[in-house]
C-alpha cells in the first residue's frame, strides 16, 4: 500500500475567525496524533496512548 498524502484541509476547523484543532497534539514533540481504533499514535516521536471506553 502507498503512503496517502494528509489532507491538511481536514485537520483544522474555522469557527469566528478562530483556528481550531480537530486532532489532539502529541505531549512530547508537538505534532499531530494518529487516530486509530484504539489508539493515538505519533509517527515522529512514537508516544502512544490508548483510548478508553
Amino acid at each position: 500500500m502507498k503512503h496517502k498524502t494528509v489532507q491538511i484541509h481536514k485537520l483544522y476547523k474555522i469557527e469566528n475567525d478562530k483556528i481550531i484543532r480537530l486532532r489532539k497534539l502529541c505531549p512530547k514533540c508537538g505534532s499531530f496524533l494518529g487516530e486509530h481504533k484504539n489508539r493515538r499514535y505519533c509517527g515522529k516521536c512514537h508516544y502512544l496512548e490508548f483510548k478508553t471506553q
